[in-house]
């Protein structure tokens, strides 16, 4: 007799079934963020998981390639690959299939791949929740974006929260002291990434050939990250740089906006993907080593998507995993639920349907599983008395 050998049931690494309760939950904060942004009058979209992946990739950087599952289309023999982010592609929904010329407010949410996790212990396969404002480029758009990550934690009840915050222009503004400097020079994202780490030997011996203006600038970037004061001395370490100025002063203006004692800035922290153009922002919790909100500004991401004008327009928004989000916020109290019998009856199955259209959750025992664990925690019963079928508490 022929048998089927032993299956190990066992998934990718840091790919993980979502069980119920905890499927319950995420769902529930999907709802409470989509619900967040409508209120500020954002217009849901759903990209599609794969695309061409020369549209997919069309001006993100090899950061995100390297995170793109890439795969054959069996129909056209295309090279095909499945997202590992979702804004550009709601930039070129944007750009490309709106085309519109006024302020244009989008949110999403879905899965995305990676081919590596992004941090030690985190998925491969977040749900991302984003949302994007494009066509303003005043920092009245900067502001509603961060308040509206705000507000979405609030709503997923998430406390003890910190802002920091950043602007790419102060790192390009030392870095345009460089003569002659390539920005698509290798040594850049070793330069970011020493500023990042705050690594000043590292950066030191990076930029050893560099114009004495850009060095010197760059070396004190390091030492430049903490509380309020970080402006005032910016300010004063580049007084003379106009660039750096103006992006300090646009910092200053949106610390105004917050609650101080929750914002914090690194001025030399340039972690992200490599199309942010501006001011950039992470919202973090206690308890949770990484970031639950990364964004920031990323103006002309949608241009390579068309020639017109309105295509090169700016552009802000942010993102989070709902995966990761699930995880720093205590579980919702699940809904009670009403156990009812199973029957044929016509009035016990039009009090079910009743009940049900008013909203509850109404669990049939089917026959021979009465003693079965209640997944449900039902608090009350549908019983038939005095000729009717009513609700009441179970004991």
């Amino acid at each position: 007799m022929f048998a089927w050998p032993t299956v190990a049931w066992s998934l990718p690494d840091h790919i993980a079934d979502v069980l119920p309760s905890e499927a319950r939950h995420i769902e529930e904060l999907r709802r409470l963020l989509l619900d967040a942004a409508r209120g500020y009058g954002y217009e849901l979209v759903m990209p599609p998981l794969l695309e061409h992946l020369e549209s997919l990739l069309t001006g993100t950087g090899q950061a995100l390639d390297l995170q793109t599952f890439k795969l054959v289309d069996q129909l056209s023999g295309r090279t095909l690959g499945l997202r590992a982010d979702s804004t550009p592609q709601v930039a070129r929904i944007d750009a490309h299939l709106l085309n519109r010329t006024g302020v244009t407010r989008l949110c999403y949410c879905g899965p995305v791949l990676h081919t590596r996790p992004q941090q030690p212990h985190a998925t491969r396969e977040p749900l991302q929740f984003g949302a994007e404002i494009y066509g303003h480029a005043g920092l009245e758009a900067d502001l509603e974006a961060l308040s509206l990550a705000q507000d979405c934690l609030v709503a997923a009840q998430v406390q003890h929260t910190s802002i920091d915050l950043g602007h790419v222009g102060i790192v390009r503004a030392l870095l345009a002291l460089q003569p002659a400097f390539d920005g698509q020079d290798p040594v850049l994202a070793q330069v970011h990434a020493a500023l990042a780490a705050k690594d000043a030997s590292e950066l030191a011996a990076l930029t050893r050939s560099f114009a004495p203006a850009c060095r010197d600038g760059l070396q004190t970037l390091v030492q430049l990250y903490g509380d309020h004061k970080v402006l005032i001395e910016a300010e004063k370490a580049f007084k003379s740089n106009e660039g750096v100025q103006m992006a300090l002063s646009n910092l200053k203006w949106l610390a105004s906006h917050l609650p101080a004692q929750s914002v914090t800035f690194d001025l030399a922290d340039l972690r992200g993907y490599a199309y942010y153009s501006g001011m950039r922002f992470t919202i973090y919790t206690k308890g949770q080593p990484d970031a639950l909100v990364r964004g920031g500004r990323y103006d002309g991401v949608g241009a390579v998507f068309g020639h017109a004008v309105q295509h090169e327009r700016p552009a802000v928004g942010f993102s989070l995993d709902l995966k990761q989000l699930v995880s720093a916020v205590v579980p919702h109290p699940q809904k009670a639920a009403i156990r009812a019998p199973w029957g044929e009856d016509a009035g016990l199955r039009a009090a079910i349907a009743a009940l049900r259209a008013q909203g509850e959750v109404v669990v049939c025992v089917l026959p021979g599983h009465e003693s079965e664990i209640d997944e449900f925690h039902c608090d009350r019963e549908l019983t038939h008395a005095a000729g009717q079928w009513i609700v009441k508490a179970v004991n």
